[in-house]
């Protein structure tokens, strides 16, 4: 199931009533591309056709559609802790090496779960050797410690210690993307 289908029957299975006119308003496709879909969930038996009057159906989901829906949902739902973990594997990275470098006090910039994960980081990893304090500004910030940037967006003046974290993940999930590729070639027979 590709992801416009799933995305149907997320539809349909949401709303009852929904016209073709509508679900392709909703999914943002033509009226033939939303026809194209619908039959092809009726061939593949996610959906059935309840005729409401001469004009109008209903679209339903069958046990087979919902079946694929909730296993779909669940691969999504895995998929997604499984990039969080990756996350946080790479704030423990930057974090050890800032503190590997003398860094004992952190300013945190920027209310988010990113703010969460890198909270929960130092107190897994270096429980009572830190100190950190969430901000709202980087002016608030006395020049004693480092300021972990988690929005974008923020400009920060000449002399300021900051780090940039959703960059800095950005550039280790670069590198490990480059590193999964070259493993595969590696394991393929070819070379990196």
């Amino acid at each position: 199931m590709d992801e416009r289908e799933f995305e149907l029957i997320n539809i349909i299975g949401g709303e009852l009533g929904a016209s073709q006119r509508d679900i392709s308003r909703q999914m943002n496709l033509s009226l033939g591309m939303t026809n194209m879909l619908i039959h092809r969930l009726l061939t593949k038996g996610h959906i059935r056709i309840k005729q409401l009057n001469k004009k109008k159906v209903e679209y339903l989901l069958t046990p087979k559609g919902f079946a694929e829906k909730m296993q779909k949902s669940v691969k999504y739902t895995l998929k997604t802790l499984n990039s969080i973990g990756l996350v946080k594997k790479n704030i423990e990275g930057l974090l050890a090496r800032l503190h590997a470098a003398g860094a004992r006090k952190f300013y945190v910039l920027g209310a988010s779960d990113l703010a969460g994960l890198i909270e929960m980081v130092l107190a897994e990893e270096f429980p009572g050797q830190y100190e950190l304090l969430l901000i709202e500004e980087v002016q608030d910030v006395p020049s004693d410690g480092i300021i972990l940037i988690c929005r974008e967006g923020v400009v920060v003046h000449e002399g300021v210690r900051a780090v940039q974290v959703i960059d800095e993940l950005a550039r280790d999930e670069a590198f490990l993307t480059q590193s999964l590729v070259e493993d595969r070639i590696l394991a393929q027979g070819g070379v990196a």
